[in-house]
């Protein structure tokens, strides 16, 4: 009688058992495949060797990440899309990626346009392609260019075609690297046909000499990366119409013109440009100022040392900077025998109220550098609040003698920002230079990092 008992209690303390380690095998395939759906591809092929069941299940996952490399060969890569794409599967895909590195023995990818095909059928919306090749570009199927349900679209160094209809009305994140536009039209038609696009990354190729019309009602953010490339047979430029736009980050080493027409406003906007190489010549100093007037009322400006050098050091050797009249927060970076022409770009921007400086040089120029200001722009009398140095203090003459102009004459310093070198002899040097330093009119709080 106990051995009944305790074959019983066996018999059901085993039951539980593999109830306990098969419990994920009692869930609807819709969980499981959600479930599948947060797992490396690899681990969710595994599954189908967990049992019969399992053994489609993963081809019901609405996500696939392909990247030729993780493949033995081209046949098996091509083999495993097609498994995926020609499944009798009816679901939809939510998110596809492909990197596809190419070699010369790859010569149609003609299985890439009918994967492309098949996911704008089952209504996908992120799609990634990533066409890694050598002098190389795939045609984007015409398909694309007509999806109802594509959110985020990712191509990179793709070829794409002149479409007579582009039409994409639910994309909202538009990134473009390195690609080959067949015309000028190309890309204006791509961007001007998505009506509710608000973010749009741009890698412009470094030999495209194009010149870039961006035409958008609702685009918001923008950023514009384009290298900077000695030979040209044309002058590069671009062309922004956004008036919602409210965050432009711009490195331009290429563009002869950048112009920004119809911005009502702006919050924040990263410059980096050169207006194109040469001299300083009437050609650019009229680039340089239908950029500035483009953009009058942004609110945070960052400035690199090369477009600081050529708006104040060039540029307003010539002609009167515009006033910047919304601006509270500027981010300047510069050479240190830059920064003397700092006061001249601050009287422009009379309502600031935080700035940030970052400089470089060598450690031996920055001893013999001598540096003047020769007036005090209105900001500082009427509403410079915060100073930030985000460089390293070693407590040098032409350090001191910057941090000295603003602690004397900013009538409403609330606070400035120091960093030191980590050396005690260094940093003690300066503490002592900084208590010498009379506070003027202003009760400034000097904060030591």
């Amino acid at each position: 009688m106990v051995g009944q008992k305790e074959a019983k209690h066996a018999c059901f303390k085993g039951l539980r058992l593999r109830f306990k380690e098969d419990i994920i095998s009692q869930l609807p395939d819709p969980l499981i495949c959600h479930i599948l759906y947060h797992l490396p591809l690899q681990e969710a092929v595994k599954t189908s060797v967990l049992s019969t069941r399992w053994r489609s299940l993963w081809l019901w996952v609405p996500r696939l990440e392909l990247n030729s490399q993780d493949f033995t060969d081209l046949n098996a890569f091509v083999s495993f899309g097609n498994m995926f794409f020609n499944s009798d599967r009816a679901s939809c895909i939510h998110k596809l990626k492909l990197t596809i590195t190419i070699g010369e023995i790859d010569n149609d990818a003609s299985y890439v346009s009918s994967w492309i095909d098949a996911a704008i059928k089952r209504k996908v919306q992120h799609l990634d392609l990533h066409w890694c090749g050598v002098s190389n570009f795939f045609t984007k199927p015409l398909k694309l260019y007509n999806s109802e349900t594509l959110v985020d679209l990712k191509l990179s160094e793709v070829l794409l075609d002149d479409a007579k209809f582009v039409y994409l009305p639910c994309l909202k994140t538009l990134h473009l690297e390195d690609n080959c536009y067949p015309n000028e039209a190309t890309f204006e038609k791509l961007v001007s046909s998505c009506p509710v696009l608000e973010e749009l990354n741009l890698i412009i190729h470094e030999e495209d000499t194009k010149t870039f019309r961006l035409q958008s009602r609702s685009l918001k953010k923008l950023n514009l990366v384009r290298a900077y490339f000695h030979f040209r047979s044309s002058d590069p430029g671009v062309v922004i119409d956004a008036p919602l736009l409210c965050c432009l980050s711009i490195y331009d080493y290429a563009s002869e013109s950048f112009i920004v027409n119809n911005l009502e406003s702006i919050a924040k906007i990263d410059i980096s440009l050169l207006f194109g190489s040469g001299v300083f010549d009437e050609r650019k100093r009229s680039n340089v100022h239908s950029f500035l007037l483009g953009i009058t009322r942004v609110t945070d400006m960052t400035l690199c040392a090369n477009t600081f050098e050529i708006i104040c050091g060039q540029y307003s050797e010539l002609d009167l900077l515009p006033r910047f009249g919304y601006m509270s927060h500027l981010h300047v970076t510069s050479r240190i025998s830059d920064l003397k022409w700092l006061p001249t770009f601050l009287d422009s921007c009379p309502n600031v109220k935080s700035l940030v400086l970052s400089w470089f040089c060598d450690y031996e120029k920055m001893i013999s550098e001598e540096m003047s200001f020769p007036f005090v722009p209105q900001c500082m009398l009427s509403s410079l609040e915060y100073v930030d140095f985000k460089v390293r203090i070693l407590g040098l003459a032409a350090e001191m003698k910057l941090i000295r102009y603003f602690i004397e004459n900013s009538a409403f310093l609330k606070r400035l920002t120091l960093r030191l070198v980590g050396n005690s002899a260094r940093d003690n040097y300066t503490l002592k230079e900084l208590l010498r330093i009379p506070r003027g009119s202003t009760n400034c709080e000097v904060v030591i990092l």
